[in-house]
């Protein structure tokens, strides 16, 4: 990627005879992509974002067993509870986080800055107004909401500690995210890369002084936890903001630009129309997961230790294909700015093709040494393995052929159609996976639960190629 220094703020484009010209005559600058060759560009780009996944993933395991060995089973389910709910809140930041990060890479892309650094605004803006508002409904109602989530009363105690203090420091959470989305819209994937690594350096050091306490500071048990986790995100926030300051980076916003924090007109109305299908796909999947572990609980204890530990190689399984998806996005979305759309299809055909082979390969490795990766979460004896091995051998795949549908949606999103890819998840997930093992699980018993994956996942797919090549997604495109 180009590292040229950013243009000046209103700074616009001559008109050109075409837009593939006018795209190759914008003068360089920090963040493009839409210049250069296509995987090297989608590589550099995709590769921060991939470790990022891979750093908070390995994050949310040391804080569990620093939960785990120094308060007990207790404490560990009483996070668990609370990271449902947490999980919630920022499915809805999330999709309000997508959309202001295509709108901002359009406007990038067209080298619209002023208006880049307004939509911005909105997004950090709106997104903040609601976590306030979301914090304090939390402070007070969290303890009614543990009793509608069936929390054991053993962890109950802990669970609200943990609750409360996610919800009274969900509005820095917020933020953090909203500034690392828009700094990818805005090219940029590095430096939230290096807020996460700071994130995660504080957040380990400070889990096991907090929880326990050291010297003066006090043991504030599974509060603790929460704490340093707030803690570290505010460091890695106030490292990005001090970066986007020090460096002049189109998002900065100084004087009467704070004034774009307000959120207002069409910036808003974008990020909310296409804010909410987008936080709703989170939400869908996350109702089908849960309605999967009820399945596979049916099925006894081992299952269900085998499925929860297949669960976790799953789920860096996807991290490819998520992190290329989320970059084919940015590309499209500065492409479609700069009025550059014969580039949209390259990209999205070199994304396919990447997260294929990325996924194939890492899905090899996890079927290949299936035995001592799910020894790490299961034990080598565990009665539990030879039914995750199976469960490997029947599932895995389904994982890869979903990365097609994750590029494919990451450029209808670019364009704005973010309703269809909603409804064909949505189609896949229950008619498909659940409406499967309804049929099948009288004939084939146990092994409806495991067939549903690939049947779901093959359905989603398909119905994503169809749309792609023949849907009027492109339609939904407007600057």
């Amino acid at each position: 990627m180009n590292e040229a220094s950013p243009i000046p703020a209103g700074e616009e484009l001559a008109a050109a005879d075409s837009p593939q010209e006018q795209a190759a005559a914008r003068p360089a600058m920090r963040g493009d992509l839409t210049k250069g060759p296509i995987l090297k560009t989608l590589l550099f780009f995709s590769i921060p974002m991939l470790a990022s996944n891979v750093l908070q993933a390995l994050n949310g395991s040391v804080n569990a067993i620093w939960v785990g060995r120094l308060l007990g089973e207790a404490a560990l389910a009483a996070t668990a509870n609370a990271n449902i709910v947490m999980f919630l809140i920022f499915a809805a930041v999330f999709g309000f986080g997508m959309a202001t990060t295509v709108r901002v890479g359009q406007h990038f892309g067209a080298r619209q800055i002023d208006a880049a650094r307004q939509t911005f605004g909105t997004g950090v803006g709106f997104c903040l107004i609601i976590s306030i508002a979301t914090g304090v409904v939390g402070w007070f109602g969290a303890d009614a909401l543990l009793d509608v989530l069936g929390t054991p009363a053993a962890s109950k105690a802990n669970a609200l500690a943990y609750l409360r203090v996610v919800f009274v420091t969900i509005p820095l959470a917020t933020v953090n995210m909203m500034v690392s989305m828009g700094m990818r819209g805005a090219g940029d994937s590095k430096t939230p890369l290096y807020a996460m690594i700071l994130a995660v350096v504080v957040d380990i050091a400070l889990n096991p002084i907090l929880i326990i306490g050291v010297g003066p500071l006090p043991a504030l048990g599974v509060a603790g936890s929460a704490i340093a986790t707030a803690l570290a995100n505010t460091a890695g926030m106030l490292l990005q903001i001090w970066v986007i300051y020090r460096n002049d980076l189109p998002l900065r916003l100084r004087g009467p630009e704070l004034g774009y924090l307000r959120p207002r007109g069409d910036d808003l109305r974008y990020v909310l129309s296409k804010g909410l299908p987008m936080g709703a796909q989170m939400l869908i999947v996350s109702a089908a997961g849960l309605i999967m572990v009820g399945l596979v609980n049916r099925e006894g204890l081992n299952a269900a230790a085998a499925y929860g530990a297949s669960l976790q190689l799953w789920n860096y399984l996807q991290m490819p294909a998520f992190a290329i998806g989320s970059a084919v996005s940015a590309m499209v979305a500065q492409s479609l700015g700069a009025g550059d759309h014969s580039r949209v299809d390259r990209v999205t055909v070199i994304g396919v093709g990447t997260a294929l082979v990325l996924s194939i390969v890492l899905a090899a490795l996890i079927v290949g040494f299936d035995a001592p990766l799910l020894a790490l979460f299961l034990g080598a004896d565990s009665p539990a393995m030879p039914i995750a091995e199976h469960i490997q051998l029947v599932c895995t795949a389904s994982f890869v052929i979903v990365s097609i549908t994750m590029i494919l949606t990451g450029t209808m999103r670019a364009y704005g159609a973010v309703v269809a890819p909603l409804v064909i998840l949505f189609l896949g997930l229950y008619p498909g996976r659940l409406g499967f093992y309804a049929i099948a699980e009288p004939l084939i018993g146990s092994e409806a639960v495991w067939w549903s994956y690939p049947v779901g996942s093959g359905l989603t797919v398909l119905i994503t190629v169809l749309y792609h090549r023949f849907g009027k997604w492109r339609d939904a495109f407007s600057m």
